[in-house]
């Protein structure tokens, strides 16, 4: 894998309302690993998917130096398919036991090829990253969004591929799933590009390549290293911006000075000249010559501001941008005493298999209670979730809800229309609010002029969260009960701040699955609950630190 490379030259490409993503790009990513970072909706995803094949560039070109193996994120909204056809053995598989069963028929062969350990080899593979138990008929219709995500990787480290390409393939994993991720990666010796905002995952490369005004930017040694760089490039940029505006202050002030020096001067002249009694046609040429040098002396200060101006207009351009989601729940007051929720001895079947224990799970959600629910992948959290809200009814048991104040983000982010814009899929979910009101709200989660009107199925996995946050937290009329199943899946930082102020001003009830403690512990929660081995059981709330 020593030669395994990825090489853009001149790449460009644009959506097909001619919104462009990257323009004019080259760059050459060898051996190693090397963490792809920007905001959300910078074009991480679609450089990814350009790397791939999956999309064309309108212009340039992309050469990959071996096997190519791409995990994307929107893998966990896939349907329809098995774990074999996920892990892309099903038809070698088959093939095997074609020729087991006596087929000799030549086409069984070529497909096997190499393979005939397949099955061996996939099994290490699960037990590797914790997924051992899974059957290969398996539908990923039934698995949570972190068995899928450990599913695919499993599924492209089978190809043992030269080049790897993995966009968010920590989102939705638990902490034990992480770490067997992390050891998987440390194995794996070709050309790694991965777009994360994890940050312990990019703390273990070997460089950043930061996607920043269409332009891709190297920076040597891990996450933090970037951090401190860009901390230290930014103050610099400040600087010369501050000095730049002490200098275009000062030659403004200057100017102004000269002028008004100019006009006593020329005062003093015609009175001067009016004194002496110099004939009409020398006092004119003199006037005239003492008006031509107060005007080239003010040209020359208005130039020297022009020049100023110029280098504070380049100083700020070396200011990085920052855009930030703005997030504010609607004003939400749930009784104390009030009942939002209630589920008793709550029974599920999924993959053929009970997810409750005998005799059921219960829950009770009150008033404005900020519940964490947790538990490992794969134990029943999205599950519950959508028990609470209607999405799924129970194979046994009984519920009581408050109906139509619910709201919830689905892991999956698969609760938009696809096919229908940004701007359509929030009218439909606050249809009472005026336009106005809708586009001014779209514009802060960012979608601004034609990225309001974009089919949510071109979105990136930030952009589709994004979306996805505006319907739920901005619906009409406002939730008493949000549900948020993993939220912080695909934010940048910056925007997770924010978020996690919203849920604190927030005087609802909610309740939010997620393997971050540290947001768990900003957004003040005040119960958790803990799935394991099907009971779900009331657990301490962490102190805070």
């Amino acid at each position: 894998m020593s030669g395994a490379s990825v090489v853009c030259t001149n790449l460009s490409f644009s959506w097909p309302d001619d919104t462009p993503v990257v323009q004019d790009l080259s760059f050459a990513v060898g051996p190693g690993r090397t963490g792809l970072v920007a905001p959300n909706g910078s074009g991480k995803s679609t450089l990814l998917r350009l790397l791939a094949g999956e999309l064309r560039p309108s212009a340039g070109s992309v050469t990959v130096d071996g096997v190519l193996g791409h995990l994307p994120q929107t893998l966990p909204l896939t349907a329809g398919l098995t774990a074999a056809e996920v892990l892309g053995v099903a038809e070698v598989i088959r093939a095997i036991d074609a020729v087991e069963s006596g087929d000799v028929d030549e086409r069984h062969f070529t497909t096997i090829g190499d393979d005939w350990d397949i099955e061996e080899r996939t099994r290490d593979r699960l037990d590797r990253l914790g997924l051992g138990h899974l059957a290969l008929d398996r539908d990923l219709g039934t698995l949570s969004g972190g068995q899928i995500v450990s599913l695919g990787l499993a599924g492209q480290l089978l190809r043992r591929p030269d080049v790897l390409l993995l966009d968010e393939p920590t989102n939705n994993l638990d902490r034990d799933a992480r770490h067997r991720l992390y050891d998987a990666l440390d194995d794996f010796h070709g050309c790694l590009l991965l777009v994360s905002h994890d940050r312990e995952l990019l703390d273990r490369t070997d460089r950043i390549a930061e996607l920043d005004r269409g332009g891709l930017h190297f920076f040597g040694g891990n996450f933090t290293a970037y951090e401190e760089a860009v901390r230290a490039g930014q103050e610099a940029a400040e600087r010369t911006v501050r000095s730049a505006e002490q200098e275009l202050k000062r030659e403004k002030r200057e100017l102004q000075q000269a002028r008004e020096r100019a006009e006593r001067r020329q005062s003093n002249a015609a009175r001067n000249l009016k004194n002496a009694g110099l004939p009409k046609i020398f006092a004119g040429t003199m006037k005239r010559g003492a008006q031509e040098a107060a005007g080239r002396s003010g040209q020359v200060h208005a130039g020297r501001v022009g020049e100023a101006r110029a280098r504070l207009d380049e100083a700020e351009r070396g200011l990085r941008e920052e855009q930030r989601i703005v997030v504010e729940l609607p004003d939400t007051q749930v009784p104390a005493g009030r009942t939002l929720f209630l589920g008793e001895r709550l029974r599920v079947r999924l993959g053929g298999r009970e997810l409750f224990a005998d005799p059921g799970a219960d829950l009770t959600v009150r008033g404005p209670e900020r519940i964490a629910l947790t538990g490992s992948n794969g134990s029943g959290k999205s599950t519950l979730l959508r028990l609470i809200d209607g999405s799924l009814a129970p194979d046994g048991g009984t519920v009581r809800r408050a109906e139509d104040r619910i709201a919830r983000l689905s892991q999956r982010l698969d609760l938009l229309d696809p096919d229908r814009t940004v701007a359509e899929n929030f009218a439909a979910s606050a249809p009472e609010r005026p336009e106005a009101e809708r586009m001014n709200l779209l514009a802060r989660f960012l979608f601004r002029g034609a990225g309001a009107h974009l089919p949510v199925g071109l979105l990136s996995g930030g952009e589709r969260l994004r979306a996805t946050l505006a319907c739920v937290l901005c619906a009409d009329p406002a939730p008493h009960l949000l549900l948020l199943d993993e939220p912080t899946n695909n934010l940048d930082l910056v925007s997770v701040g924010r978020l996690e102020s919203a849920l604190t001003a927030y005087r609802g009830a909610f309740v939010v699955v997620s393997h971050d403690e540290r947001f768990l512990e900003r957004i003040g929660v005040t119960r958790r609950l803990h799935l394991s081995d099907g009971g779900l059981r009331e657990a301490a709330v962490p102190v805070a630190t």
